[in-house]
């Protein structure tokens, strides 16, 4: 096996941030368009980004498809090629809405689909291609490296398409998603150009019995930290995702901010996130080994993160039920530190345990991590707006019905931690002979080698 070296790596963040172009024009750009300039109901953009995520329960089988395969290139430029034409159609699909209402609509949601099968197929494909081939002790790294250059992408296309969206028509639209979906194609194309190889996969002896697909999925829900680990990526994205929502409107409602202000806050969120990133990454990897220091694992980091969280959380109820003169800007930059830290130790986490089990199922397993986050996501705008309305109906107080649904999420990031604690600790044989747990930053005695 080789390993891939940090010019592979960097190369697989260019991968996911051309996904992530396309995905954040999709997600934002339309849902601006859609309820500003056409005036369409919010809950249209709402249905169309959930379904999104709902369709991406195909990420099981995108994953074994991967596996069978032997390679997981072909899924992920195909996926792209998929998504590609979702964007394009969900843009052209938004223009036609100002003609045509109701055939505008029905492409759109043809259009989305596809947009949830493109991130199924070459997100799910990427992340196994990671698990398989970077090394134990660098993957809370790698793992930040890809996610911070998605989040680069999501910066760099709102910026310039923002740019050449002015003056809007529906035909610049459309312009503009097709030159950001062949642009992400062809990043894609280069960056993945010669970089897994075939020969490394062609020994593989499961595909001499490949078991069919509901049986390579009955096999991965069989084992225990394979089932633990899902319940807890449920749990947790959908505590994460569950203030999405609700935050900016809490910040004007019971702290009188103005638009520009809540915007801000939302940024100093992810600004938060992106240093728990960092954070893990720092201490989680051969930095802290040259400094003589034990490195904190990522099984701590998932703990930590959710209870940090949680921890911020407390602090938003304690917000709500006092108002302004509560410090909100210094909860919410601690939430996204603790948030960033948690999410980027489950990714972390999922490339270890992928590997882990008592048959190479890397794919399967990552493709039902996967699904579960997706689910997560696309139930937790509801689930948290739904959860708000239900406050203020019974709760005459502003800051106390927030208040209520802000504890109710962090009861949620406790109940996280717990799960993060239990998995791994059942005992069952893995492929290596070793508990498959989270802890991926021990120092390993095996040498490898690093593809570049």
């Amino acid at each position: 096996m080789m390993y891939f070296g940090w010019t592979a790596i960097v190369r697989l963040g260019l991968a996911q941030a051309a996904l992530g172009a396309i995905v954040v024009l999709t997600t934002s750009t339309l849902n601006r368009v859609m309820v500003v300039e056409l005036a369409l109901p919010a809950l249209l953009p709402g249905i169309l980004v959930a379904m999104h995520y709902m369709v991406q329960v195909t990420r099981p089988r995108m994953g074994y498809g991967s596996d069978m395969g032997g390679r997981s290139t072909p899924w992920i430029v195909g996926g792209m090629v998929v998504l590609g034409t979702g964007g394009v159609m969900a843009a052209a699909a938004t223009a036609w809405m100002q003609t045509n209402r109701l055939a505008g609509i029905a492409a759109a949601v043809l259009a989305f689909a596809l947009v949830g099968l493109g991130v199924a197929a070459s997100g799910t494909s990427l992340l196994v291609l990671l698990a398989k081939r970077v090394a134990p002790q660098r993957r809370g790294g790698a793992a930040t490296v890809v996610w911070m250059m998605m989040i680069a992408g999501f910066a760099v296309t709102a910026t310039l398409a923002g740019k050449y969206l002015d003056p809007y028509t529906p035909a610049r639209l459309v312009l503009v998603s097709a030159v950001v979906s062949l642009s992400a194609l062809i990043i894609t194309m280069l960056a993945l150009f010669r970089l897994e190889q075939a020969a490394t996969w062609l020994a593989s002896p499961e595909k001499q019995t490949a078991p069919d697909f509901q049986q390579a999925l009955r096999e991965v829900w069989a084992e225990p930290a394979a089932r633990q680990f899902t319940i807890f990526v449920f749990i947790s994205m959908l505590a994460y995702s569950a203030q999405d929502l609700i935050l900016e409107p809490f910040a004007g409602t019971v702290f009188g901010f103005t638009p520009g202000a809540s915007t801000q806050l939302s940024g100093l969120q992810h600004g938060g996130v992106l240093v728990g990133m960092v954070l893990v990454a720092l201490t989680s990897s051969s930095v802290m080994r040259r400094a003589g220091l034990a490195p904190m694992t990522l099984r701590w980091w998932a703990i930590a993160g959710c209870l940090g969280s949680a921890i911020a959380m407390a602090g938003l109820v304690l917000a709500g039920l006092a108002g302004p003169p509560w410090p909100l800007t210094a909860c919410v930059f601690g939430l996204g530190v603790a948030n960033g830290a948690f999410s980027i130790a489950a990714i972390g986490s999922m490339m270890r345990l992928a590997g882990e089990g008592r048959q190479t199922r890397e794919g399967v397993r990552m493709g039902l991590w996967g699904a579960a986050q997706a689910i997560a996501f696309a139930m937790g705008g509801l689930v948290g707006t739904l959860a708000a309305d239900l406050a203020h109906l019974l709760i005459a107080a502003p800051g106390t019905a927030y208040a209520t649904v802000f504890a109710l999420e962090g009861a949620l990031f406790v109940f996280s931690a717990l799960l993060a604690a239990r998995i791994g600790t059942t005992s069952e044989p893995t492929r290596s002979d070793k508990p498959g747990f989270i802890a991926v930053t021990a120092a390993t005695s095996t040498p490898h080698m690093e593809s570049r």
